[in-house]
């Protein structure tokens, strides 16, 4: 059963509902009110291959599960890189590929995988430069918040971490009873130095270590808007499910007890300045003062060391 909020029809995409080309998840630009930013989830058997694209956009490929050969033509030159991936999203970070816009993905495996593609929109001709490799060992991960906000961010897409034009992209894994995105924020205004305006596309994994046979993991994911642009989306998720904020404040996504939640960020936007600044909706903003007296969650992080 779907909780559901007045636009959930709109932005929320359960799994198998926007499955196309080959993949499970096919969301990007095409749709109305969603111009920059994509996701795409292959779901490869053993000897599997998926190809993507990328003429006007320029992606990261994110292994979720199992290991993936990613390959780049059309750029003038053929480039391969060997991803080791990881068992799951909970078992730590992996290593990614960027690669520039203009040319043709091609991802391979010879085991059992499932891939992550985040695009971008970019304007003008095709970048110079290929394939780029993110060694997992260099992902910064960032414990975050406190008590029963804490969450762990793995910024392997962040413009500190990666050179990109336009694309932000990040992981986060918040551990069963807690909430993360919270409090709830926004970016959809122009504001140099304060805010920066991205559409954000919001994709879910849950796990429970302990759950009997039929449980059935779930989390919930929230989108308001402002009295000038409205939206309102309640949404309970399960593993395969997006989330796409157009706009408006977002959060909490919340894990309940016994389900840990992961979600894969992607961000983009039309602003001159690749940047990701937020701003807290001011009802709820002090819930961060709150923190300086509670510790980090000891589950924290998820499957390896904090940077």
């Amino acid at each position: 059963m779907t909780a559901s909020g007045f636009d959930n029809d709109t932005w929320f995409l359960p799994l198998g509902s926007v499955a196309a080309e080959g993949f499970s998840v096919c969301a990007g630009p095409g749709r109305k009110d969603w111009e920059h930013t994509s996701l795409r989830i292959a779901e490869l058997a053993p000897g599997g291959e998926v190809m993507v694209d990328l003429a006007g956009a320029e992606a990261i490929v994110v292994p979720l599960s199992g290991a993936v050969t990613v390959t780049l033509e059309g750029t003038g030159q053929t480039e391969t890189v060997e991803l080791a991936g990881r068992e799951s999203v909970f078992a730590g970070p992996t290593d990614v590929a960027y690669a520039p816009p203009g040319g043709r993905l091609t991802l391979r495996t010879s085991t059992a995988s499932r891939v992550a593609v985040c695009g971008a929109r970019v304007s003008g001709e095709a970048a110079e430069g290929g394939l780029v490799r993110l060694d997992a060992g260099d992902v910064p991960v960032e414990l975050r918040g406190a008590g029963q906000a804490s969450r762990e961010v793995r910024n392997f897409g962040t413009p500190e971490v990666l050179a990109a034009q336009r694309i932000i992209a990040c992981e986060v894994l918040t551990p069963g009873g807690n909430w993360s995105s919270y409090p709830p924020h926004k970016h959809d205004e122009d504001r140099p130095g304060e805010e920066s305006e991205l559409e954000e596309i919001y994709y879910f994994e849950l796990q429970s270590d302990d759950a009997p046979d039929g449980a059935d993991p779930v989390g919930y994911q929230r989108v308001y808007g402002t009295e000038d642009r409205p939206i309102d989306v309640l949404a309970e998720v399960r593993t395969g499910d997006v989330v796409l904020v157009p706009h408006g404040w977002h959060g909490p996504a919340t894990a309940p007890p016994g389900y840990d939640l992961y979600y894969l960020n992607v961000m983009a936007g039309p602003g001159a300045e690749r940047a990701w600044l937020i701003c807290d909706d001011p009802a709820h903003a002090w819930v961060r003062d709150t923190w300086n007296a509670q510790s980090m969650d000891p589950r924290l992080p998820f499957g390896g060391k904090k940077s």
